[in-house]
């Protein structure tokens, strides 16, 4: 694992993710989907106390059945800007990851990976700083731009910049809005999306999102009573 630095300021931390986006890994298609484990990462906050607590949630990929997961509690050392979001959230999220009792498999980000102002977003960089396969599953398409796609479950449409693909709108559930994947590290867009289908059997986000959004939520509740 590659370690964390704390940048100074937003120009150094745009600085980190220019040097380090060149280690993004896009030609492996990545795990089969169905397969292995997925786990949600998600974090918390606490803004008045600089309070932030990431959870990680393992699932059998086939079964969405709970396999492990962890909590870790940090503090907030990095300012609230769009687009620099990943350094308020890594150092804890990384915590969470490392205290796992199993391998994490692929690790599914609320957030994004190519789709970013720097094609670095939170799913690249986790993936960059761990080696693993992350992909990003966000509520929201940022600042791309996108036509609607179709109304059926698995309908899609590209997420873009320009003519520049970086992720794509995916329809999870029948007649609800989409989410928006990426690609973070050590995975296609395609198998991206694949996942996320199975991953959100019955909810519009993936299983592994609302798991670890339902835990960091309780751990914050405990950690700040």
């Amino acid at each position: 694992m590659t370690t964390f630095r704390t940048p100074a300021d937003a120009a150094e931390a745009r600085a980190i993710q220019d040097t380090l986006r060149a280690r993004v890994v896009l030609d492996e298609p990545g795990p089969p989907p169905g397969t292995g484990r997925a786990t949600g990462v998600d974090v918390a906050y606490d803004e008045e106390r600089d309070v932030v607590v990431a959870a990680a949630v393992v699932l059998d990929a086939a079964t969405l059945d709970v396999v492990a997961e962890t909590t870790a509690v940090g503090r907030v050392t990095f300012p609230y800007i769009p687009g620099l979001l990943a350094f308020r959230e890594i150092p804890t999220v990384l915590a969470a990851l490392e205290a796992l009792p199993v391998d994490p498999g692929l690790v599914v980000c609320d957030g994004y990976g190519r789709a970013h102002p720097r094609r670095f977003g939170l799913a690249s960089h986790l993936g960059v700083l761990t080696g693993l396969p992350v992909i990003g599953v966000a509520k929201n398409p940022f600042t791309f731009t996108y036509e609607q796609p179709g109304p059926r479950r698995g309908d899609s449409s590209p997420l873009l910049d320009g003519d520049e693909e970086v992720g794509r709108a995916l329809r999870t559930q029948d007649g609800i809005k989409p989410v928006y994947v990426s690609v973070g590290h050590r995975t296609g867009l395609d198998n991206a999306c694949a996942h996320t289908l199975l991953l959100a059997r019955d909810f519009r986000q993936p299983e592994t999102t609302r798991r670890a959004d339902a835990l960091c939520r309780q751990a914050l509740r405990e950690a700040t009573a």
